[in-house]
């Protein structure tokens, strides 16, 4: 008999409010969304107000990066909600363009949302005239907060699952999970995938940018947390996929692994092919904060 994991039953709804017509419910992925921009708020004011960190005066006033998280917020909803439309369903949403603003429906993309970012945050610093580069070291600190609690949420949602797995922590999700895991299995249960990117993307990635921050002075390098974070992240997101579900629209009976590019069968999905730019732009950034440093 296999061993496996039942999935906890647990509402995606913390709470909902029912009055007549109105109806009002907070779920866990919303609440994710708003703690995880609280708490890397929080962090990057610390750093911000922590003098030793910088090589000189700090890049960004409090006020100013109270305000360049309402850009943030606005830079993460569009973003990734476009990343998701373009990089992962463009066929459908060209034919539905009515659907693509439709958010509450589902499908956000994270590159997407990180591009969103990128564009906001160089929009608001070329308008204050802010050093670019030390202002994002400043933002990502927090980020992988808000990724772990991201994929928690994801967790209780039973979304973004796993492939089908025999491995005695795979976990029985409910719903079209169960479904399609050929035979593999008795009962079909898969790899927790969402909480192995919280682990890899928020636990692992927080310490090792916090270590650096205030052990090893990579604030006063600028770049150097921003690459860090993007090679982390990429490494992270591209180990992970060979583990996790693609989307629907990739899998097809010639291409049963959902390989977004795929030659002979081998090849990468869209997760690992957009995590490649981010481990290389990473990367580059690390070498040219060395470079600066030497």
């Amino acid at each position: 008999m296999q061993a496996l994991i039942p999935f906890p039953d647990i509402s995606p709804e913390l709470f909902s409010i029912s009055l007549g017509s109105f109806e009002f419910a907070l779920r866990w992925y919303a609440l994710a969304y708003i703690a995880g921009i609280l708490i890397a708020w929080r962090l990057s004011l610390h750093a911000l107000r922590t003098a030793r960190l910088w090589a000189g005066e700090r890049p960004i006033s409090d006020t100013q990066i109270e305000d360049l998280m309402t850009w943030i917020i606005i830079g993460v909803i569009l973003g990734g909600r476009l990343g998701y439309v373009f990089f992962y369903n463009a066929s459908y949403y060209l034919a539905h363009p009515a659907e693509i603003l439709q958010v509450w429906q589902g499908g956000m993309a994270f590159h997407g949302g990180m591009l969103g970012v990128l564009v906001a945050g160089w929009l608001y610093c070329s308008r204050h005239n802010l050093p670019k580069l030390s202002v994002a070291d400043t933002i990502v600190l927090g980020v992988p907060v808000g990724l772990m609690l991201g994929r928690i949420a994801n967790f209780v949602n039973a979304e973004l699952w796993g492939r089908a797995t025999d491995l005695p922590w795979g976990v029985a999700f409910p719903g079209a999970a169960a479904q399609d895991c050929g035979q593999i299995a008795e009962i079909c249960a898969r790899h927790p995938s969402q909480l192995y990117e919280a682990f890899l993307e928020g636990v692992v990635l927080l310490a090792v940018l916090l270590w650096f921050a205030y052990k090893r002075d990579a604030l006063k390098l600028p770049g150097r947390i921003t690459g860090l974070f993007f090679a982390g992240y990429g490494l992270s997101r591209f180990v992970v996929e060979f583990v996790r579900q693609p989307d629907a629209q990739f899998v097809t009976a010639e291409n049963p692994l959902g390989l977004a590019y795929h030659v002979g069968g081998v090849g990468l999905t869209m997760g690992q092919i957009l995590s490649l730019p981010m481990i290389l732009g990473g990367l580059w950034l690390l070498r040219r904060a060395a470079k600066v440093d030497a």
